[in-house]
């Protein structure tokens, strides 16, 4: 596990060399189809001939939700051991290691119709006054949710009026983790502000392949637009913004590297919350041995 730019992937591969593994990927973006630049998706080269398992499984029109993401890992992990081989999950999507590690809650399917309404009352009400209104329906979840987080407020709501039951209810409804046996070893800075330095330079790298025109070729592709899941990821929404004339070619520039230190910033939050996580530092040519030492401390 860890942040986006810290070399998760190049260390996943050396370790499956090692140990005959094979790569389970925990990404929520690269599960997308023709999205290869802005997702830093791994080329042939860099797989180094391991498999990699959840990657270009469904088109950017189509929606993910953390049970497929659960069902379909499952499935791998099986799959995997069954061949007397061993599974590697690699990625940065923390809502995804959590939901293998303590289940996932049986939260109810968007309701786009509830959710544009709501959206609507957003914008000639304001944030505050519907924070106000979650507060009335549902504490629990208005006490988790800060005032100014209009996708999460609208989220809440949204599920208190396709239901009649609040989020925090749903939420309550879990299901089991899934029945594995996990070493858990999360990457992160020794210093932050090497891993910005990397973020910028990576988005710079990404524009210099090509990321434009991957964007004007899925929008010619796939019907896409700003609420479409896999138009929100950082970098994608930031470009789709400068298409649209919502931002200069340097505002999506630096909003871009903006977001994806956030994005990073978020990661690392759950990271540090992780209690069993073994830590390793970003760039330590030590980290492979590491690994497989005490993988095989923690393996019966």
């Amino acid at each position: 596990m860890g942040p986006t730019a810290t070399g998760k992937t190049a260390l996943a591969v050396e370790t499956a060399k090692a140990i005959n593994g094979e790569v389970i990927s925990v990404d929520s973006a690269l599960i997308y189809q023709d999205m290869n630049i802005g997702t830093a998706k791994p080329s042939e080269e860099e797989k180094q001939g391991i498999p990699h398992y959840l990657i270009d499984i469904i088109s950017p029109q189509e929606q993910y939700s953390v049970a497929d993401f659960v069902h379909d890992t499952n499935q791998c992990i099986t799959d995997i051991l069954g061949r007397k081989r061993v599974p590697i999950l690699t990625g940065g999507t923390m809502m995804y290691f959590n939901a293998l590690h303590h289940g996932i809650s049986n939260i109810p399917e968007a309701d786009k119709s509830v959710r544009q309404k709501i959206q609507i009352q957003i914008e000639h009400l304001g944030l505050s006054k519907m924070h106000e209104r979650l507060q009335a329906v549902d504490p629990q979840s208005a006490a988790k949710i800060h005032p100014n987080d209009p996708q999460r407020i609208t989220r809440a709501l949204e599920v208190f009026e396709s239901t009649a039951k609040p989020l925090s209810y749903w939420q309550a409804q879990k299901t089991d983790a899934l029945p594995f046996d996990f070493v858990n070893f999360s990457i992160v800075p020794q210093n932050r502000s090497e891993l910005h330095l990397r973020i910028e330079k990576r988005f710079e790298q990404m524009l210099e392949q090509g990321l434009l025109a991957e964007v004007k070729h899925l929008l010619n592709k796939y019907c896409l637009d700003a609420d479409t899941p896999s138009m929100r990821s950082v970098g994608y929404r930031q470009v789709l913004q400068y298409f649209n004339d919502e931002l200069s070619f340097e505002q999506m520039k630096e909003r871009s590297v903006i977001a994806t230190r956030q994005l990073a910033k978020r990661q690392l939050t759950w990271l540090n919350a992780w209690s069993d996580a073994h830590v390793l530092y970003m760039n330590n040519p030590s980290n492979l041995e590491e690994i497989l030492q005490k993988v095989c401390v923690s393996t019966p």
